[in-house]
């Protein structure tokens, strides 16, 4: 018997739950001690599961700082691939944006905790690491909805602008008001984007 697509989601949703919990902790660890100053255990007993749990979560203790890699729904891919939903790049790759962003539970604090522990080397290094790969990934994800080769530089610049957004989102989310959400600011950002990039009247 297949498994109920009800069943999956509360499955990836309680994973998703317990994989930011343990990051959050072991984010708060490093930055009261440092990478090197707690053990996975510390961080097991912190995030409130077994050793056994952590280890089928992430593989190393910088795995756990960094986070698991953000997830979208292959059906949400596969629409993307065949050039939907709209079959205007800009507003698919903003609509996976806002999958990712309603997909996360990012409060202030946990992005300002985030940001000052990624800037230790050592964390940042893997950070970029893991983020060039991520960049690759969605990069051959445009091409072939696009019919392009990956060395197409248009996939790779609409890739950047899509981070740039997310990043300069994450910033303004981090500095604005206390009741401001993060999914709000990016589409703040987005709408601001789409105005400045737009042609001027009559031109």
């Amino acid at each position: 018997m297949t498994e109920s697509a009800t069943a999956v989601d509360a499955r990836e949703r309680r994973r998703a739950r317990v994989s930011h919990q343990i990051t959050v902790q072991a984010q708060r660890l490093t930055d009261a001690h440092g990478v090197d100053g707690f053990t996975m255990d510390d961080l097991a007993r912190a995030a409130g599961v077994s050793r056994r749990t952590l280890f089928n979560y992430f593989d190393s203790k910088v795995d756990a700082i960094l986070g698991r890699k953000p997830d979208l729904p292959e059906d949400a891919l596969a629409t993307f691939r065949a050039g939907g939903p709209t079959g205007d790049l800009v507003t698919d790759m903003a609509g996976l944006a806002e999958m990712l962003i309603s997909s996360q539970t990012l409060t202030r604090e946990e992005a300002l905790l985030s940001r000052r522990v990624l800037e230790v080397e050592r964390l940042l290094e893997a950070s970029h690491a893991r983020m060039a790969e991520w960049t690759d990934e969605f990069v051959a994800l445009v091409a072939e909805r696009e019919g392009t080769g990956e060395d197409d530089p248009r996939a790779r610049i609409a890739v950047a602008v899509f981070i740039a957004l997310l990043d300069i989102s994450l910033d303004r989310f981090v500095a604005g008001p206390a009741d401001a959400d993060f999914a709000t600011t990016y589409a703040e950002i987005l709408t601001t984007t789409r105005a400045l990039m737009a042609p001027a009247a009559g031109a």
